[in-house]
């Protein structure tokens, strides 16, 4: 199941910034690649994945609009490639995405979707086990 498709891409950040990344065959541009995009956002949601399956179970379905806005930001990054500095908003958007996704995949934020089942027990108590000691109040009586 895909998490954004190309009409997501469109609708955030215009038919006009698709076609200008991605044509590279008509002078002036006039055409979006369909193939080009598909790759982008595969591979945004290849490294989202990446983070996710840490928690949950994938693909998610039914897929958070958070995500899809997330798997966006990355794609659209992925096609401007080397033309951004560290400066441009589409870097900060993408190191935003990124932290995002770190934080899911440490547990700070949650999604709302199905989970894998948490290795952890409930209880909440903290077990210590250790050997007897060898040197008590008992054991050092005269010294």
């Amino acid at each position: 199941m895909a998490y954004a498709t190309r009409q997501d891409l469109i609708d955030r950040f215009g038919e006009d910034e698709l076609i200008q990344l991605t044509d590279r065959v008509n002078l002036p541009a006039s055409t979006i690649d369909e193939d080009m995009v598909a790759a982008h956002i595969a591979d945004a949601e290849n490294l989202a994945d990446s983070y996710l399956a840490k928690l949950y179970r994938l693909p998610l379905d039914p897929v958070p609009a958070v995500l899809t806005r997330i798997i966006c930001e990355i794609a659209r990054y992925f096609l401007h490639g080397r033309r951004t500095d560290k400066d441009d908003p589409v870097t900060r958007d993408y190191a935003l995405a990124i932290a995002w996704l770190k934080d899911v995949a440490r547990g700070t934020v949650q999604l709302e979707a199905e989970g894998a089942a948490s290795s952890q027990t409930s209880g909440g108590q903290v077990q210590v086990s250790a050997p007897d000691r060898v040197f008590s109040r008992d054991t050092l009586i005269g010294f």
